[in-house]
């Protein structure tokens, strides 16, 4: 418990974080013990004015007195993949003893902001809302709802959210609003190289006067280091595989929402049964069995970077056609460098039973490829290369400008 006047109230981060660190969970961090420390900081603020709001039965007579209360200034995370910024704000969110208190993707809370604006408009439109601009009211419902938002994967790559950024977080702010985020870049590169970028940045600037902005610049990525402990190639079949294909899993998406999504190909979908951030997870059936094609695998190779196969099958001489979807899925998914987790009946070179047509011969590159993507040359290549990616900004039409 933390101490505060020498009363106890509440479990502190730094205390979660020595009790991961003596069982052995996780190494200790300086880094990470200095966001720590800062969110500490930040639940003994929010319990503070918290406290102070509860102060008086008669906290009526006082609403103007608190309303002139100084702020909590909330706190902005930035560092790469894998420094443990979702663990910390795990830690934080669930030992913050505030009751309003929303722990949510950036996308999605953006998603219902805009739904909660297209019904208010509609609402006025139909005399039931007084208010012609939406973001104020907006604004009240999600600070009645929660008055401190925890934002993970924080980074703008639509317009349509960028548009709005600034003034639907001043209205939030004013509500008193604490934010805390973490994201993978710094505020002055979000929505670099963004359509119309220049109405966004005030927003930039709003955001350093409402919340601190540290730098969680550990020099291990700890999320690569437990994947590289995994294997990538994952046989034979069985209880065992499927355990170790779902804590893979779990291992890359975690702290992200996961769901279905689909991919539109020259006016096609192509529908992703599992997908988080850059990671998607499919059966073999999805992608050897389904009539897809070269273009279909280009854009998943396009859009992902960690690709998932359950229950690849050893395939018999019947199998001509899945053979050859193989065959095509292994070669792009290693020209684009994609990183595969693969669960199969066999090794590489047993997935192919047949020994008649092209396929048997071309599948000795693909059985090479599969072994050569196991690699820690490959690994590392992979690895790399994502520490280079930037998210780009998506590129929409002025037209869809005019709503905001």
């Amino acid at each position: 418990m933390h101490l505060r006047d020498g009363i106890q109230t509440h479990a502190t981060v730094a205390q979660r974080y020595a009790h991961s660190v003596e069982t052995g969970a996780i190494e200790r961090d300086p880094a990470q013990e200095k966001v720590v420390a800062a969110l500490d900081r930040l639940t003994d603020e929010i319990c503070s004015k918290r406290l102070a709001q509860k102060s008086s039965a008669l906290g009526w007579l006082f609403a103007k007195r608190r309303e002139t209360q100084a702020p909590v200034k909330g706190l902005y995370i930035h560092g790469g993949v894998g420094r443990g910024k979702t663990m910390l704000m795990d830690m934080f969110f669930e030992l913050l003893p505030a009751r309003r208190k929303r722990r949510v993707h950036f996308n999605d809370f953006m998603a219902d902001a805009h739904d909660r604006i297209q019904k208010h408009r509609l609402a006025r439109k139909n005399g039931e809302a007084r208010e012609d601009d939406p973001i104020p009211p907006v604004a009240r419902q999600l600070a009645e709802e929660a008055w401190v938002l925890c934002f993970d994967e924080f980074s703008v790559t639509d317009i349509a959210d960028a548009m709005i950024l600034s003034r639907l977080f001043s209205a939030l702010f004013s509500q008193g609003v604490v934010l805390v985020a973490t994201s993978n870049v710094a505020p002055d590169d979000l929505y670099r190289d963004g359509l119309n970028r220049g109405l966004f940045e005030p927003f930039i600037g709003l955001l350093k006067r409402h919340a601190d902005v540290l730098a969680l610049d550990s020099p291990t990525d700890y999320r690569l280091e437990k994947l590289n402990r995994m294997p990538v190639y994952i046989t034979p079949l069985g209880p065992e595989a499927d355990r170790l294909m779902d804590e893979e899993w779990e291992l890359v998406t975690h702290g992200q929402p996961v769901g279905a999504t689909t991919l539109t190909v020259k006016g096609r979908q192509v529908v992703v049964p599992l997908s988080a951030g850059d990671a998607a997870r499919f059966s073999f059936a999805d992608l050897c069995e389904n009539p897809l094609g070269a273009r279909d695998y280009l854009e998943i190779a396009g859009r992902f970077s960690i690709i998932f196969i359950d229950h690849v099958p050893v395939l018999a001489e019947g199998k001509r056609n899945e053979a050859k979807r193989l065959i095509l899925l292994i070669d792009t998914l290693y020209d684009h460098h994609v990183r595969l987790v693969v669960s199969a009946a066999a090794p590489p070179q047993d997935l192919y039973g047949g020994r008649r047509g092209t396929e048997a011969f071309e599948f000795d590159r693909t059985a090479s490829r599969l072994i050569e993507m196991q690699s820690r040359d490959w690994l590392d290549g992979w690895a790399a290369r994502q520490a280079e990616k930037t998210p780009p900004a998506k590129a929409v039409t002025s037209a869809e400008t005019e709503k905001f």
